[in-house]
């Protein structure tokens, strides 16, 4: 199950199912468990925590030193990912460094070719990342995103469930959920209409997120003002997603088209 071109370090714990292809490389102090499938020329660094039935394509390079000029060896944190995620070639993710989590990627995820997720990230679950799609430090992304191709994603974002980002957009500021954002920078151009129906979303639901965000993005008032007006609407559970992920914000949202 292990190709003989393989350098394995003897601190690494790797389950006895896993299948790990030529010239990768895996150091001390990694856990990769059951089911797991390592292609050729993956590089794994030291405190990288894998749970079960992930697959890592050729050139993958994970829990890399982050990309950061204040980097310190002994503030390393681990790069930890959860289970049954595919991570296509040449796929990067850097370890942590400045949060006691460091780096978190949760599960079923798809990361397609050379995208990139920085250091002390979040990433949550079903969430997919079309080629070149990169994360600066310290995003943190929900669940059933989707990132075009050429996604780049500034520092200390956050991107709300079930929303779309069209390639080659630049991310600001945070896209609340349910949204389709396209743009130079990212602009609101609708509800990701398609993720959402896909997702089994009634056209009720459809319809009181389109309203929620009609409230938001009201000329004339404040966005505390629209939540204030949203919180007294006796809002089901995806409006009430909407406010909290917006109360939450520390960047601004992304402005409407």
């Amino acid at each position: 199950m292990i190709h003989p071109s393989a350098i394995i370090a003897p601190g690494a714990r790797i389950a006895d199912d896993v299948e790990i292809g030529p010239f990768t490389i895996i150091e001390d102090d990694v856990e990769i468990g059951s089911g797991c499938q390592i292609s050729s020329s993956v590089r794994i660094y030291c405190g990288t925590r894998m749970g079960s039935h992930n697959q890592i394509d050729h050139g993958a390079v994970l829990g890399c030193e982050p990309q950061d000029l204040t980097f310190m060896q002994e503030n390393s944190k681990p790069l930890r990912i959860g289970d049954h995620n595919r991570l296509r070639e040449g796929v990067n993710i850097s370890r942590g460094i400045k949060t006691e989590h460091g780096t978190l990627i949760g599960s079923h995820n798809y990361m397609m070719a050379m995208s990139h997720v920085g250091h002390d990230c979040i990433v949550g679950d079903h969430n997919i990342f079309a080629n070149t799609a990169s994360l600066s430090g310290h995003v943190e992304m929900e669940d059933h995103i989707f990132l075009s191709a050429k996604t780049a994603i500034h520092q200390f974002c956050r991107i709300g469930a079930y929303t779309m980002i069209s390639g080659v957009t630049g991310v600001t500021r945070d896209v609340p959920p349910y949204l389709l954002a396209d743009g130079h920078r990212a602009d609101a151009v609708g509800l990701n209409i398609v993720g959402l129906r896909r997702a089994g979303f009634s056209a009720a639901q459809r319809q009181a997120i389109k309203q929620a965000y009609r409230v938001i993005y009201q000329p004339g008032i404040t966005l505390q003002q629209a939540l204030e007006e949203l919180k007294a609407s006796n809002p089901g559970d995806e409006v009430a997603h909407i406010i909290k992920f917006i109360e939450g914000n520390e960047r601004g949202i992304i402005s409407q088209r």
